[in-house]
């Protein structure tokens, strides 16, 4: 197989749920940048991108090679001597407060109680989706590794109830995709938006067959938020998490010089 693409999932398989890529991390990727071209596609925002990844890639490297797919691929940016927008599918005014009162309408169906304590918006407009986080936005900025435990103990004890928001909220917005993403949160976004739509995209727009390319996610299980790749027919690599990752980056480098 001709190795054209690498195609990352970021939380969980680049960084720690919402953390900042950490150093080791960046140098290995700023290295495989000058070996082969590099996409990189989640479900955050493109202020998420940046405070987690492209911050710590900074200008150094071969930035050429990177591409940037933030909102499952609904926005494009190329490194083009500064990061320029190719493409933003920003969702209209109207279905944003469509989407806005069909949480709080099933958050009240269900009496939801919501965290004692929150940080940041729990709906919040990402403009080309609406992301619900029971624990706020910005735990993880304010509180660090604590907060990334909050999340975790959070999802341990709710998922059937995030799973049960998200199915409720899609009943209200039948025209629209809904996905119980991450630990904490949901996204919803245009019908078909999700990680196959992202690797269509990044295919037509970078003009690499999909034969040529490899994903690699933290979440290819059945009702992980990367197992729609798998309907594409792109060849994927589960990891566990950043320290597996960086085992998968060593190997590609390693080979790439043999």
């Amino acid at each position: 197989m001709k190795l054209g693409l690498i195609v990352f999932d970021l939380d969980g398989t680049l960084t720690e749920t919402k953390r900042p890529m950490d150093a080791e991390m960046a140098g290995l990727l700023r290295r495989l940048l000058w070996e082969k071209k590099v996409a990189v596609i989640g479900g955050g925002s493109r202020e998420t991108f940046q405070h987690q990844f492209v911050d710590k890639i900074g200008k150094t490297g071969n930035l050429r090679n990177l591409s940037l797919f933030p909102t499952n691929a609904t926005t494009f940016y190329r490194y083009r001597g500064g990061w320029k927008k190719v493409y933003r599918q920003e969702l209209p005014l109207k279905d944003k407060r469509r989407i806005k009162e069909a949480f709080r309408l099933v958050l009240g169906e269900l009496r939801y109680v919501p965290p004692k304590k929150t940080y940041g918006e729990i709906i919040e407009d990402r403009g080309t989706q609406i992301t619900f986080s029971a624990l706020g936005q910005d735990v993880v900025a304010v509180l660090g590794k604590k907060g990334v435990r909050l999340k975790e103990a959070w999802t341990k004890k709710n998922t059937p109830l995030k799973l049960k928001i998200a199915k409720l909220v899609q009943r209200h917005l039948p025209e629209f995709e809904v996905h119980a993403a991450g630990f904490t949160s949901i996204d919803v976004t245009r019908k078909g938006i999700d990680k196959a739509y992202g690797i269509r995209q990044i295919e037509k727009y970078l003009k690499i067959p999909k034969e040529e390319m490899v994903f690699i996610g933290d979440a290819l299980f059945p009702g992980g938020n990367d197992y729609a790749v798998k309907k594409t027919g792109v060849a994927v690599m589960m990891t566990s998490g950043p320290e597996e990752t960086k085992k998968i980056i060593r190997k590609i480098i390693k080979k790439g010089r043999t």
